[in-house]
């Protein structure tokens, strides 16, 4: 009887079968983003521990300067999701050019940030030779931040339809470029120069910027031609305010969280080059859990999309619960992982550094994987319910949450490290109640059932209730 159970939610639509074949191929594709950064920090703590706690700070900055148009331009995935739907293929290519025009007008703009993040580092009075490899790092990456929101843009062509092994292909090779040039460029390989933390840098650009050949170059086959990829190329205002309508506020979240996120790592770096370079190690352990979640959750906003583009937001809610029982079977896994065997991840951050000055660190790490282990639980839930009402067009409600749960920790991280004398553990625990907390609050909203009314595309657009139409398989 419970074998006929399993087998029943396995092969119904939006059961376990369904989601997994979607999210699969995305879950690898970030997992390539995850072991794209995870090289790159393994290979600098070879380097030196203030290259270690200066990476992930500059990083963020760079994200959280991006964060907002970024996010504008990926939310075309909800769109070509409920044109899929909806069985309008005619308006996904025009659709997919506003999201790469965001990226466009973006590039020039990114570009005369460098003076500003100067001033910033300069301002979060971390160690003066941390700050020096800070700034590095950011004037390098930011030559690669048009090609993350052109690629975003590009991929939500594929992701939105249910096409994702084009993007789990893309991704993948990006990841294997990148780990070969920063093998090269921070050693100095092959003749190359050692060019350290800047070479880090411009491995990631170049496997950005491939992305972005990768994905234009399959766009250009001829069987995509229904979707008017070339014929969509012009800016076209009415559809722009109508992307940004929905789009802005899931920007302004991004923005939010990755600011809050940013200023986190800034407050603990004024602990001291210790606790940072800890706190960059347990998020670079932590992104092997969380990274792959993103996959998960792009894989709930596309399912999302398409069955409320069809008029069946049942199916809707199925997909997302489904999404969430396999999410907490994996994050459950890891957490056990986390704290069994923490070592297990730090492998290859011991090998290449002075026992004498691992060890210390070492057990910083394990101590802080302990506050991983419990939050990672809720951040099955954060992802998944988010990204299902995010899918509908529920965004506001997103960008609310996301300022009362980023902001208030934000402050009392600060309140504590330079008015109370609290130390990392304070930190941690702050954040592990701020993921906690916002999973509660997006569960509560998915339960509440107001996104299922919620639509991003014209009504007119919309089709009858019926059954799913299968998703596209091409690789």
């Amino acid at each position: 009887m419970e074998f006929r159970k399993l087998h029943r939610w396995w092969h119904r639509p939006c059961g376990g079968r369904e989601v997994l074949a979607l999210a699969g191929p995305l879950v690898i594709s970030t997992m390539s983003f995850t072991v794209m950064t995870f090289i790159d920090r393994m290979f600098l703590t070879h380097c030196s521990l203030d290259a270690v706690a200066a990476a992930m700070p500059a990083a963020m900055l760079q994200f959280t300067i991006i964060s907002f148009p970024l996010g504008v331009a990926t939310y075309v995935n909800t769109f070509v999701a409920q044109y899929h739907g909806a069985q309008r293929p005619r308006q996904i290519g025009p659709i997919v050019w506003q999201g790469v025009w965001i990226g466009l007008l973006a590039i020039p703009l990114l570009l005369l940030t460098s003076p500003l993040a100067h001033a910033y580092f300069a301002w979060a009075h971390h160690e003066p030779h941390v700050i020096k490899l800070e700034i590095t790092y950011y004037d390098v990456l930011i030559y690669g931040s048009g090609a993350v929101i052109l690629a975003g843009a590009l991929s939500s062509f594929f992701t939105g339809r249910g096409a994702t092994r084009v993007v789990m292909a893309v991704d993948s090779l990006a990841a294997l470029l990148n780990g070969l040039l920063a093998w090269l460029w921070i050693f100095g390989h092959w003749g190359f120069p050692r060019w350290e933390i800047a070479g880090a840098g411009a491995a990631t650009v170049c496997a950005e910027w491939f992305r972005v050949l990768g994905y234009a170059a399959v766009m250009t086959a001829p069987r995509y031609r229904k979707y008017h990829l070339l014929a969509g190329w012009r800016f076209r205002a009415g559809l722009m305010r109508q992307l940004w309508t929905y789009a802005a506020p899931g920007g302004l979240q991004w923005l939010v969280e990755c600011g809050s996120f940013t200023l986190f790592i800034t407050i603990v770096g004024g602990l001291g080059t210790l606790p940072q370079a800890a706190t960059m190690l347990a998020f670079n352990v932590n992104s092997v859990a969380w990274v792959p979640m993103m996959g998960m959750g792009l894989a709930v906003s596309t399912l999302v999309g398409q069955q409320l583009g069809g008029n069946r937001p049942d199916m809707a809610a199925r997909a997302a619960w489904t999404a969430f029982l396999l999410a907490m079977c994996y994050m459950c896994s890891m957490s056990l992982f986390y704290l069994s065997v923490p070592d297990w991840f730090l492998m290859g951050h011991a090998a290449g550094m002075d026992p004498a000055k691992f060890v210390p660190l070492r057990d910083q790490i394990v101590i802080l994987l302990r506050f991983v282990a419990v939050y990672c639980l809720f951040d099955a839930m954060n992802v998944v319910f988010m990204s299902a009402i995010r899918g509908a067009g529920d965004t506001r409600f997103v960008l609310c949450t996301s300022l009362g749960t980023s902001l208030v920790p934000l402050g009392l991280a600060w309140l504590g490290i330079y008015h109370w004398h609290q130390g990392l553990y304070w930190c941690w625990t702050l954040i592990t109640l701020w993921v906690c907390s916002a999973g509660f609050i997006y569960l509560a909203r998915f339960l509440q059932g107001r996104w299922r009314s919620m639509r991003v595309i014209e009504p007119e657009l919309l089709i009858a209730a019926s059954t799913p139409p299968e998703l596209e398989t091409e690789g």
